[in-house]
């Protein structure tokens, strides 16, 4: 039987385009020598990546010193990780162990629309915690009175809302598309831009739509970072004392390690696609954003910031005396 199957439609006119009811995900490797290891890697990150963003959650509740917008922002963030990773990683796991890729249509579309929605949502928390901290240095007398809560509660609402209408609709220019006989996605995951060379009918919208997008939520969040963080140099280096130039600096090395593995990353993977015509080295290159990235946020908080080491000596001292 065949690994993923196709129903004609009815009322197409066209024999080389069909109604979909799976797409075959081809993976990262079909050698079954690698399976096993492949499988135990990903179960293993995927885990650390649980168990660590959880434990920032749990430590930024459960302290009340941690009650301030830059922890709330960074326990959104660990949310945000924990969702996005959730969305590729365990239907790949399932995926190696029972050596079977099929993903039927709406599958792979829902799973585009929830990976588009945290991709989003990732870029805009950075987005909002670099203009955090650019208030908190360039404007401290009045951080408070900028960052108040309902600010904050209405700066996660907004990117929520953003992600949300931006996933739909690429979700939803996607549906009409035709496709052809030849379904096999070189990914580990339903990415957009394999499904639309896949597309027999015309994908100029959705291409135009694409670079609008990057445009709108990528170079300008990006930008927004790039502003914040030069008028926050500008503002350390105008400090005379030494110390205060250390605490400032501290204070943001761990955001700047995020953001330049994040970005890093994400760049990279466009390279790679551009200057490469091999899926399979795009395919690999994305692992570092989707899986490696998510794993590696909170151990840059927890090891930076003596804050938050110091909520989870408290959450895990705690933890062992009940």
């Amino acid at each position: 039987m065949s690994l993923f199957s196709i129903r004609l439609f009815s009322n197409m006119k066209s024999e080389n385009q069909t109604g979909v009811l799976e797409f075959l995900l081809l993976g990262l490797s079909e050698d079954p020598e690698l399976q096993p290891i492949l499988l135990g890697l990903f179960l293993s990150t995927y885990l650390v990546t649980v168990l660590g963003n959880l434990l920032i959650i749990l430590a930024v509740s459960s302290d009340a010193h941690l009650h301030t917008p830059m922890y709330f922002f960074l326990s959104s963030l660990s949310f945000v990780d924990i969702c996005f990773t959730s969305t590729i990683v365990p239907k790949m796991l399932v995926d190696i162990q029972t050596e079977s890729k099929p993903i039927s249509y709406a599958g792979c579309l829902t799973q585009v629309y929830f990976f588009m929605v945290f991709l989003c949502m990732d870029n805009l928390l950075l987005t909002i915690m670099a203009y955090d901290r650019y208030v908190a240095i360039c404007h401290p007398l009045r951080y408070t009175v900028i960052m108040h809560p309902h600010l904050c509660a209405l700066l996660i609402l907004l990117s929520m809302l953003i992600s949300a209408l931006d996933a739909l609709l690429h979700s939803l220019m996607v549906w009409p598309l035709s496709f052809c006989t030849d379904l096999k996605i070189p990914h580990f995951f339903c990415d957009l831009a394999q499904i639309l060379k896949l597309a027999c009918s015309d994908t100029l919208i959705n291409n135009i739509l694409v670079y609008l997008v990057i445009i709108l939520l990528d170079v300008g969040p990006l930008s927004g970072i790039i502003f914040s963080y030069a008028q926050i140099v500008s503002s350390v280096l105008r400090i005379l004392l030494t110390g205060g130039k250390y605490k400032a600096f501290s204070t943001c090395g761990s955001y700047l390690s995020v953001v330049c593995l994040f970005w890093g990353t994400c760049v990279g993977v466009y390279l790679s696609s551009a200057v490469s015509d091999s899926p399979r080295k795009t395919t690999v290159a994305s692992v570092m954003y989707t899986v490696v990235t998510p794993m590696m946020n909170p151990f840059i908080y927890s090891l930076r910031n003596k804050d938050v080491k110091g909520a989870l000596r408290k959450l895990t001292s705690g933890t062992l005396s009940l």
